[in-house]
C-alpha cells in the first residue's frame, strides 16, 4: 500500500485503532488539510516548527511519531511491542502478561491459533485439600513442653559457644507436608481456519490502559486479536477481527492442560451452546476450580455452536462472524476466611459455580467493558506519575532495545517503560483476594520454582516497597492475607514452638494454608530459621497508615496486627547471657540464609526495634488504653540491643559476634535493612540508639557503605538474580551514591531481565526461572534515587524529606508528580540540569500536621523547614 495512502486511512479511521505494521515514512497532518507525507529533512524541520507553533504542531509531531510504531501503540511509549510472536518453549522471556488481581494469562502472541495460558490466583495444590492432616507444618500441642525445653538448651549453647554459634536446630523444624505450589490453569486454544504467509505483524502490550494487542495480515485482510482482563467484572475477554469487519475464518475455541506438567486432566464439557465448562482439581485429590468460557459473536446471523468430543473435552466453533469474543472467568473452593480454628483450618469455601455463573451472566457489551476496563485501571494508577526527560523509541521493538542495553550506558526510555511496568504488573496481580506471589499471579505447571509461594525474607516484601509512595492502594489483599493466613495458625506455632501464649509468628516460607511452622527436611535453618518475618511485613502495615493516614483501617486491621506481632517478640527477647551487657537480644537467630545460628543478629535486633517504635508511635491513632502493653514495649525497646556495631574491619556487623567475613558476597543484605527499605540506619539517632561504642550518624553510614562494598555487586557465587541488585541500587541511592545506584540498576536491567521485561533468576536462558520481584524491587530502587522519606523513631524527631539524593547524570531533566509521603503529604518538582525548576507540596484533607524539612541533592542542601496543615497546599519553588 502506498504510504500516502497509509495516511489517509490512519486519520480517517473511525475507531482509533486501526493498525498498520511496519517502518513507514513519517506523516502529519495539518489544519484544513490532508494527511502528508514528510522525508527526514523535512521531518526534522517539521519538529523544529512543533517547538515554536504550539499545540497544534505538537500533536501533528506526536502522531509523526506514533506512525513508526502501529496506530494502537500509544504516543507516550509506555508500552512493549514485537515484531514476531513469544517462542513456544520461552514463556518466561516471550510471552506477555496480562491480568486482574483474580485472574490472569500469559499470551504467546500467535496468528492462525493463539495460545493463552490461564491462572486463577487461589489455584494451588496441597493443603488441606491434598491432605486433611495438613497442620501448617506445626508441632503438636502435645511437643510445647518439649520444645520449650530444647529452645533453652539451644540458647545456652548458642551463648556459651566458644564461637557464638551452633549447627543445627532440627528439632525445632518440621517436615514441611503437603506445602503445595501455586499450579497454572491451563491453556485458551484460539483458532482460525486460516493458512498462507503472514505479513505486517506486530504484538503489543499496552501498559498505559492494559490492553495486550496481536495485529497482522494475511491474505487481503489485516486481522486483530486484543485481550484484556477487568477488575470490575473478575473476567478476561478476547477478541478477533478485522480492520475491514470482513467475515472471518471459522473461529474455533478450545481448552487444554497439555503443556502444563503435572495437572490432572479436567472435564470439558458443554455448559450451553456458547459456554465451554472446564472443571478440575489442582492436584489429586486435591482443590477443585471451575472456568467457564462464553463466546459472544457478531453479526446476529453468526453462528455459535458448542460440540462434546467424548465423555471429557469439547470445542466451541463460530461462523459467519465478523467480530467474535470469548469471555472467561474462573475460581476454586478455596476460602481464606476458612483458615481459621473456628473453621478447623480447611479453607474449605462453597463450589464457585453458582457466583461465576452470575459473573458471567452480568457481562455488558464488549465495547461498554472495554472502556469501563480502562478507566477502572487507570483510577488505580492514580495521578503519579514520573518522567525521565524519555524521548519514546518508536522505531526499535522492545526485545531489541533490551537486547542493545548497557550496564552504565543506559537507555532512558527502557529504564522508563520498566519502571511504569512495574506499576502495570502490580496493579494486574494485587486488586484480587491474595496479594502477589512470587511470580505475581503468573505461572505454568503443577509445581513452580520455590512454590511460587510467598517467601517473606525480601521477596513478598521487595513486591510491595514501591506501592505507597507511587500511590497505588493495591496493599489490602496483602493485609488480609496475614490476618487470615499468618495470624490464626501462627498464634499455635507461638504457643506450641515457642512457648508464647501471646501474638503469632510465622517463618519464611508462606503458602495460602497458613504454613506457619519452622520448615524442616534437615539442617535447614539458614533459611527457616526466621520468625522476624512479621516483624519486617508490619513494616508496610504500618507504612500504610503513615503514608494514608487511614485512623479508621488502622484501627480495624493495621495496629491490631502490630499490636499482636509485637506481643510475640516482647515475650521473645531474652537477656544477652554471652556479653552480659544488660540488653535483650534474639536467640536463636540466623540472618537470613546466612549459615551461623547464633545471637543478637542485626536484622532482627533492627526490625523488633522499628516494630516498637510503630507501636509507640500509634498507640493513641488506635485508641489503644492498654498502657501496660505500652510500656512494657518502651522499657523492652530501651534496654534492647539495637543491631548496630562496627566490627573489626569497620564493617556494620551482620551479627552480635564480630564474624563478618570481608569476602562474603551473599546475595541477601539482611543486616543493612535499616538502611534500606527500614531506617534504623538510614535515620540513625545517636541518642536513641546509643550504643557502648558512641557512633555517631556519619560512622554508622560509612560502616553500612563497607558492608555493601564488600557484599559485592549481586552475582556472587551462591547467586546471581535480579533482586538481590536491586535492593543495592536502593541501598546505594540511600548513601546518595548516584554512580554506584545507576551501576547496581543497569546491571540488574542488562544482565536479569528478558525480552518481555520479566525479572529472570538464574541460570538463564530461554525458559529460565520468572521471579516478580526484581521488577517491583526496580521500580523501588529507581524511586529511591529520586525522593526518600525515611522513617523516623519518634514523633518528636524531626521529618525530613531528601530530594534527588542519587540521581544520576543520565537523567538530567525530569518530573515526579504526586508522590504520596509519609503524613498524608504529596510532592510534585520538576528537575533540570541547573536544579530544581518546581517544587510543590500538598497536603491530604487528613493529613497529619507536619513540620517537614527538605534537603536536595546529594550534599543535603537545606530548602527548609516547612509547616504543613490539612488540606493546604505549598508551593517552594
Amino acid at each position: 500500500m502506498d504510504p500516502t495512502e497509509l495516511c489517509r486511512i490512519l486519520f480517517e479511521s473511525a475507531e482509533g485503532h486501526l493498525n498498520i505494521f511496519g517502518h513507514l515514512p513519517q506523516c502529519a497532518i495539518f489544519e484544513d488539510g490532508p494527511p502528508v507525507l514528510l522525508d527526514q529533512a523535512e521531518t526534522s524541520s517539521y519538529s523544529a516548527v512543533s517547538d515554536a507553533q504550539g499545540e497544534t504542531a505538537a500533536i501533528a509531531a506526536t502522531i509523526s511519531s506514533v506512525l513508526a510504531a502501529p496506530l494502537a501503540f500509544p504516543s507516550s511509549g509506555k508500552a512493549l511491542w514485537y515484531t514476531q510472536p513469544g517462542r513456544l518453549e520461552a514463556w518466561s522471556n516471550d510471552w506477555l502478561p496480562i491480568g486482574n488481581g483474580y485472574l490472569a494469562a500469559t499470551l504467546l502472541g500467535e496468528t492462525a491459533q493463539e495460545v493463552t495460558q490461564l491462572n486463577i490466583e487461589s489455584l494451588w495444590s496441597g493443603g488441606p485439600f491434598q491432605d486433611p492432616s495438613y497442620n501448617g507444618g506445626n508441632k503438636l500441642p502435645s511437643d510445647q513442653a518439649t520444645m520449650a525445653q530444647d529452645m533453652q538448651v539451644i540458647r545456652q549453647a548458642i551463648f556459651e559457644s566458644p564461637n557464638g554459634t551452633i549447627d543445627n536446630i532440627e528439632q525445632l523444624t518440621t517436615d514441611a507436608g503437603a506445602y503445595g505450589s501455586y499450579v497454572g490453569a491451563g491453556y485458551l486454544l484460539s483458532s482460525l481456519n486460516i493458512s498462507g504467509p503472514v505479513s505486517g505483524y506486530f504484538r503489543s502490550l499496552d501498559i498505559e490502559a492494559a490492553l495486550h494487542g496481536t495485529q497482522w495480515m494475511q491474505g487481503n485482510t489485516t486481522f486483530f486479536r486484543e485481550t484484556f482482563c477487568s477488575n470490575p467484572t473478575q473476567a478476561c475477554f478476547q477478541r478477533i477481527n478485522t480492520t475491514d469487519a470482513s467475515t472471518l475464518p471459522i473461529v474455533t475455541y478450545a481448552y487444554s492442560v497439555a503443556a502444563e506438567s503435572g495437572i490432572p486432566v479436567p472435564t470439558i464439557s458443554c455448559f450451553d451452546n456458547s459456554t465451554l465448562q472446564i472443571t478440575g482439581t489442582a492436584s489429586d485429590p486435591g482443590m477443585a476450580f471451575e472456568i467457564l468460557a462464553r463466546v459472544a459473536a457478531q453479526p446476529s446471523t453468526a453462528s455459535v455452536s458448542c460440540a462434546a468430543s467424548g465423555s471429557s473435552n469439547a470445542t466451541l466453533t463460530v461462523s459467519g462472524a465478523n467480530d467474535a469474543v470469548i469471555t472467561w472467568v474462573g475460581d476454586t473452593n478455596y476460602d481464606m476466611n476458612a483458615g481459621d480454628a473456628a473453621h478447623n483450618f480447611t479453607f474449605q469455601g462453597a463450589d464457585p459455580h453458582p457466583e461465576l455463573v452470575t459473573l458471567l451472566n452480568a457481562i455488558e457489551s464488549y465495547d461498554n467493558v472495554r472502556a469501563a476496563h480502562v478507566a477502572d485501571y487507570n483510577n488505580a494508577l492514580g495521578d503519579f506519575d514520573l518522567q525521565l526527560g524519555q524521548i519514546p523509541d518508536l522505531d526499535t521493538p522492545t526485545d531489541q532495545l533490551k537486547a542493545q542495553y548497557e550496564t552504565d550506558v543506559g537507555d532512558v526510555y527502557l529504564e522508563w517503560v520498566l519502571f511504569h511496568y512495574a506499576r502495570y504488573l502490580l496493579v494486574s496481580s494485587s486488586r484480587g483476594t491474595l496479594p502477589a506471589n512470587l511470580q505475581g499471579k503468573w505461572a505454568k505447571d503443577a509445581s513452580n520454582p520455590w512454590s511460587a509461594d510467598y517467601h517473606s525474607n525480601i521477596n513478598i516484601q521487595m513486591n510491595y516497597w514501591f506501592a505507597e509512595t507511587t500511590g497505588l492502594d493495591v496493599a489490602t489483599p496483602l493485609f488480609d492475607y496475614i490476618e487470615k493466613t499468618w495470624a490464626p495458625r501462627g498464634a499455635q506455632t507461638a504457643q506450641y514452638l515457642y512457648n508464647i501464649d501471646q501474638g503469632w509468628v510465622t517463618h519464611n516460607e508462606m503458602n495460602i494454608f497458613g504454613h506457619t511452622g519452622m520448615k524442616g527436611g534437615g539442617n535447614t535453618a539458614q533459611w527457616a530459621d526466621y520468625p522476624e518475618s512479621n516483624a519486617w511485613m508490619m513494616i508496610h502495615v504500618w507504612d500504610h497508615y503513615d503514608f494514608t493516614q487511614d485512623v479508621e483501617w488502622f484501627k480495624a486491621q493495621g495496629y491490631p496486627l502490630l499490636k499482636s506481632a509485637a506481643q510475640f517478640h516482647l515475650q521473645k527477647l531474652i537477656p544477652d547471657e554471652r556479653f552480659n551487657d544488660s540488653t535483650l537480644v534474639v536467640n536463636p537467630c540466623n540472618s537470613p540464609e546466612q549459615v551461623p545460628i547464633t545471637m543478637g543478629c542485626a536484622h532482627a535486633q533492627q526490625l523488633i526495634w522499628q516494630l516498637f517504635n510503630a507501636i509507640e508511635k500509634g498507640f493513641d491513632a488506635a485508641g489503644d488504653t492498654d498502657t501496660d502493653f505500652l510500656n512494657e514495649v518502651i522499657s523492652k525497646r530501651d534496654k534492647m540491643d539495637k543491631g548496630i556495631h562496627v566490627g573489626s574491619w569497620g564493617q556494620l556487623q551482620e551479627w552480635k559476634v564480630d564474624m563478618d567475613s570481608p569476602t562474603d558476597t551473599h546475595r541477601h543484605l539482611s543486616h543493612l535493612i535499616g538502611l534500606y527499605p527500614g531506617y534504623a540506619i538510614a535515620s540513625y539517632n545517636e541518642t536513641l540508639q546509643a550504643t557502648a561504642q558512641n557512633l555517631t550518624r556519619a560512622e554508622v553510614w560509612a560502616a553500612a557503605e563497607t558492608s555493601l562494598i564488600h557484599r559485592g555487586n549481586g552475582t556472587g557465587p551462591d547467586a546471581d538474580a535480579g533482586w538481590e541488585k536491586v535492593w543495592r541500587a536502593a541501598c546505594w541511592a540511600q548513601l546518595h551514591n548516584a554512580s554506584e545506584f545507576y551501576h547496581e540498576l543497569s546491571y540488574a536491567i542488562e544482565r536479569n531481565f528478558a525480552p518481555n521485561l520479566f525479572s529472570l533468576y538464574p541460570p538463564l536462558g530461554e525458559d529460565a526461572i520468572f521471579q516478580i520481584d526484581a521488577n517491583f524491587g526496580y521500580a523501588a530502587a529507581l524511586l529511591n534515587g529520586m525522593i526518600q522519606t525515611p522513617d523516623i523513631p519518634a514523633h518528636d524527631v524531626p521529618y525530613t524529606v531528601y530530594l534527588l539524593p542519587a540521581l544520576p547524570k543520565n537523567w538530567p531533566v525530569g518530573a515526579i508528580s504526586n508522590a504520596r509521603l509519609r503524613g498524608g503529604l504529596a510532592f510534585g518538582f520538576s528537575w533540570k540540569p541547573a536544579g530544581l525548576t518546581s517544587l510543590v507540596v500538598n497536603a491530604s484533607a487528613n493529613a497529619a500536621h507536619t513540620r517537614v524539612r527538605i534537603l536536595h541533592g546529594p550534599d543535603e542542601r537545606d530548602l527548609g523547614t516547612f509547616d504543613v496543615s490539612p488540606g493546604t497546599s505549598l508551593r517552594i519553588i
